[in-house]
C-alpha cells in the first residue's frame, strides 16, 4: 500500500484527508491489543463523504491508519494542545484514554514510520498547494476531518456538529473563515462552533501562511452527523449524509470563489 493518494484538480482548494485511511501493515497490526484494532477513532468515510463535491478540487489522502503514524501531528512530537488531553505522533489510547498497543512502538521505530507515512504525505500536501498557487496565486488548505460528538476524555459534554479551526483567525484570511462560518450558521439543525474544542490541527497551523498566499482552515464534523452510529460498525448512514453534503459542496464553492478572486486568476 503507497502512503498516500493524490487526485488532482483544477481548483485552487486542495483537501487534504489525514484520518480516513484504515490500512494496517500486519506487523504493526499484530502490535494492537483488541481496543486498537477496533480503528475507532478512524474519520469514517469523510472522503466518501465529500466525495465528488468540490469544484475539481485537488485531494491528497493518507492511507495509513492515524495509529501507524498521525499525519496530523508536529513529526516533532510536540502537542498541539499543551495541558490538555490529546493524542500523540503515534497514538498510546484511543479517545477514550484507554489503552491501544500491546507492545507499543518504540522511538526507533516512531522514527521509522515518520519516514515511510508521514514524510510522504507532507511531501504531497506541499507539492499540491505549491502547483496550485503557481497556477492560480493562492492556494487553500481545506483539512477534513471527523469525530465521535461525545469523547469525554478529549472535551466536556456534545460537540458541536460543524467545527471550524483557524487556530484563532492565524492560518487564513478572515474572508474563508467569516465565509464558512456564515455558511454553517445558516444550516438549521446544526450547531457551529469557530476555533473551539478544535483550533486546527499541525497541517492547519503548518500551511496556513497567509503572507505567502497559503491559507488553511479544518472542519471538524460531529460523526453523529453523517454515520449511522458512532459505534462499530460505523456505518456511513446515506440520508444524513444526503442532508449535509449540498452544505459542505457550498462551502467548497465559495472558498474556492473566494480564492480565485483573491488571486486574480478567473
Amino acid at each position: 500500500m503507497e502512503p498516500v493518494t493524490v487526485r488532482r484538480g483544477d481548483s485552487p482548494v486542495v483537501l487534504g484527508v489525514p484520518h480516513a485511511g484504515t490500512w494496517l501493515p500486519d506487523e504493526i497490526r499484530s502490535m494492537l491489543n483488541d481496543q486498537g484494532r477496533l480503528l475507532a477513532d478512524t474519520d469514517w468515510h469523510v472522503d466518501r463523504l465529500y466525495d465528488g463535491l468540490g469544484p475539481d478540487v485537488t485531494v491528497v489522502r493518507a492511507n495509513a491508519h492515524r495509529y501507524v503514524i498521525d499525519a496530523n501531528r508536529d513529526p516533532s512530537g510536540a502537542s498541539l494542545y499543551p495541558g490538555q488531553n490529546s493524542t500523540d505522533l503515534v497514538p498510546q489510547t484511543d479517545f477514550d484514554g484507554r489503552p491501544i498497543w500491546d507492545l507499543a512502538p518504540d522511538a526507533a521505530e516512531i522514527a521509522a514510520r515518520i519516514q515511510r507515512w508521514h514524510a510522504p504525505y507532507h511531501a504531497a500536501l506541499r507539492a499540491e498547494l505549491e502547483r496550485v498557487r503557481g497556477v492560480h496565486g493562492i492556494a487553500v488548505l481545506y483539512d477534513c476531518h471527523s469525530i465521535r460528538s461525545h469523547a469525554p476524555y478529549l472535551f466536556e459534554g456534545r460537540l458541536p456538529d460543524f467545527n471550524i479551526g483557524t487556530n484563532r483567525g492565524a492560518t487564513c484570511d478572515a474572508l474563508f473563515e467569516n465565509a464558512v462560518t456564515e455558511i454553517c450558521r445558516a444550516e438549521a439543525g446544526f450547531s457551529t462552533v469557530v476555533n473551539g474544542r478544535f483550533l486546527g490541527g499541525w497541517s492547519t497551523r503548518h500551511y496556513g501562511r497567509p503572507s505567502e498566499g497559503w491559507h488553511a482552515i479544518q472542519m471538524e464534523l460531529a460523526q453523529s452527523t453523517y454515520l449511522a452510529s458512532e459505534k462499530p460498525p460505523f456505518a456511513y448512514h446515506p440520508t444524513k449524509a444526503g442532508r449535509l453534503r449540498p452544505t459542505l459542496a457550498h462551502i467548497l464553492h465559495r472558498i474556492d470563489a473566494i480564492a480565485r478572486e483573491m488571486g486574480g486568476h478567473p
